[in-house]
C-alpha cells in the first residue's frame, strides 16, 4: 500500500519516530486538553491545575517548534510529494506550530499582555481548538492512501526532459 510521508515518518525508525513525532506531542496535547477543561469550567486563573496547564502549554509549544524547525529545514525541502493527501497531511501537521507556539507565547506573556484573564482564557481555548482541528486533519489525510486522491507512484520518478 502507498502511504503519505506523514505515515512513513511514523513507520520508519521504530519506535523513535513514533515517540518523537506522535507519542510525546499527543500525550502533551491530551494533558493540555484535560487541564483546559478544568481551567475553563472553574474559570481558574491560578491553582495547581492552572499551573500544570500553563507549563504543559509552554513545553508543548516549544517542543512542537523544535519539530517544525527540524522538519522544515531537513525534511520538507527534500520531499517528493505524493499528491494532495500528502501535502494536506504534512502541511496540517506542521501548521500545528502556529496555535501551539501561540499558546506558549501567551503563557509567557509575550502576546496578550493587555488582555484580561478571561480574554486570555478564551484565546488559549481558541488556539487549543485550532490545534486539535489541524492535528485531526493531518491524521485523517496522513492515513489515506495517496492514490485515492489521484497520486500515482509512477508519477513520482518520471524524469523531466528539457528540449532546446
Amino acid at each position: 500500500m502507498n502511504m503519505t510521508h506523514y505515515m512513513e515518518l511514523l513507520a520508519v525508525n521504530q519506535p523513535w519516530n513514533l515517540i518523537i513525532y506522535m507519542v510525546i506531542p499527543v500525550a502533551l496535547a491530551e494533558a493540555l486538553v484535560a487541564t483546559e477543561f478544568f481551567v475553563v469550567f472553574n474559570r481558574s486563573n491560578n491553582g495547581l491545575i492552572r499551573s500544570w496547564n500553563k507549563w504543559i502549554g509552554i513545553v508543548l509549544g516549544f517542543y512542537f517548534l523544535g519539530i517544525f524547525l527540524q522538519m522544515g529545514i531537513f525534511v520538507v525541502p527534500h520531499i517528493e510529494w505524493r499528491g494532495i493527501a500528502d501535502i494536506i497531511a504534512v502541511g496540517s501537521y506542521l501548521s500545528g506550530v502556529i496555535p501551539l507556539f501561540g499558546i506558549a507565547l501567551l503563557e509567557l506573556g509575550v502576546i496578550g499582555r493587555g488582555k484580561s484573564g478571561s480574554e486570555k482564557m478564551k484565546l488559549h481555548f481558541i488556539l487549543l481548538t485550532v490545534f486539535l482541528i489541524v492535528a485531526h486533519i493531518a491524521m485523517i489525510f496522513g492515513m489515506v492512501d495517496p492514490a485515492i486522491l489521484g497520486w500515482s507512484p509512477s508519477n513520482q520518478a518520471m524524469p523531466m526532459h528539457h528540449h532546446n
